[in-house]
């Protein structure tokens, strides 16, 4: 009777895995134009602010896209300057960082308030109401104690040794109010490096090598009160992590030039200082963002399909992969409308995840 009881467990929870899809929920479909989304958060289940621009020939429309039911609805709220990414404290407030600078919202993304001019930032991350930190290319780092309306440079940043020039911190997490890290990347141009795109000259792209660069990290154990500066050769560029509250967390790497790998998803322990182990890798399946669903999983990585060595400007198809236990990996069903560049996550708890892309579309995990 126990061995029937649990197979019948294990059959229903297969036929549950079999079931889950990714649905399509939004999708901006203009014949000339395109709604390049750049991040996507949902502040709570019910509240969901995609941001980026319209995108019709040399035009740019700074957009956002806004849904307060749970994503059943989508409303296009115009931005006065194109979203790069997003930050939400509470079911309304939030900040985003823009092309130009960061701006606050207390009405869940439906209005913006401008703090500060900012240029060439990536990322921003609140402790609470007023304790913040905001991170970009030339070795941007600012913290902020008073909600965004004045920042102050990090001077932690300047005493790692890279050039401004060439050293972009791509990511903010903090696993909780005391562990943190900020991080990203110092990686200087080659004499000869082409200015067009791979795709012009794919000769010459294909005999390039991706080479190693410095990984820059700034991490914190009390808070952001103090900030220990890190640096370590590495081959790739570090563009997104995600902590879980006991100290674990996923990190991603994705590789630009010419490379056997177009990216690959990295596990790691922080409160015990492991090194990272490889989790996942291959050669077909360019990730471009990782979530971890809940305090203890299951972790989910956005990808589009890739093939050959060369970084084309064609999308592909939008692939999900997902995993209890970082050791096996399940690819979703996904809409097969679904095409990208790029996939970004997000989550609202463990039974409410979602899908943007940089082709106008969100999708929603549907058990």
């Amino acid at each position: 009777m126990r061995l029937a009881t649990a197979l019948l467990g294990l059959v229903c929870a297969l036929h549950a895995e079999d079931t889950a899809r990714w649905r399509l929920q939004y999708f901006y479909d203009k014949e000339r134009s395109t709604f390049a989304i750049s991040d996507l958060k949902f502040a709570s289940a019910l509240r969901g602010v995609a941001v980026g621009a319209i995108v019709e020939g040399r035009g740019v429309k700074p957009m956002s896209a806004i849904s307060s039911d749970g994503g059943a609805n989508w409303s296009l709220v115009p931005l006065q300057e194109p979203g790069v990414s997003l930050f939400f404290l509470n079911d309304s407030l939030g900040w985003m960082v823009t092309t130009k600078g960061i701006w606050r919202t207390e009405e869940s993304g439906r209005g913006w308030r401008k703090l500060k001019g900012f240029a060439g930032l990536t990322r921003v991350y609140f402790l609470d109401a007023n304790h913040g930190w905001a991170a970009g290319t030339r070795k941007q780092v600012y913290e902020t104690t008073n909600g965004g309306a004045d920042w102050t440079k990090l001077a932690a940043a300047a005493q790692i040794e890279s050039s401004p020039e060439f050293t972009t911190f791509s990511v903010i997490e903090f696993a909780n109010k005391d562990l943190g890290m900020i991080g990203g990347w110092s990686k200087s141009r080659r004499r000869a490096d082409p200015r067009l795109p791979d795709w012009v000259d794919p000769e010459s792209a294909s005999m390039r090598r991706e080479r190693p660069h410095l990984a820059v990290t700034l991490e914190t154990r009390d808070g952001g009160k103090t900030w220990t500066p890190a640096t370590a050769s590495s081959f790739g560029q570090t563009t997104a992590t995600r902590f879980s509250p006991e100290g674990w967390g996923v990190g991603l790497i994705e590789f630009t030039d010419a490379f056997e790998w177009p990216s690959e998803v990295y596990f790691t322990e922080w409160k015990t200082n492991r090194g990272p182990k490889r989790i996942y890798r291959v050669q077909d399946r360019k990730v471009t963002d990782v979530a971890i669903a809940a305090p203890r999983g299951p972790i989910y990585l956005g990808a589009v399909e890739h093939f050959g060595k060369l970084q084309l400007p064609i999308p592909g198809k939008v692939k999900i992969i997902k995993s209890e236990n970082a050791v096996t990996w399940t690819e979703m069903q996904v809409d097969y409308r679904a095409v990208a560049g790029r996939v970004m996550l997000a989550t609202a708890g463990p039974d409410n995840i979602w899908a943007a892309t940089d082709t106008g579309m969100i999708l929603k995990l549907i058990p």
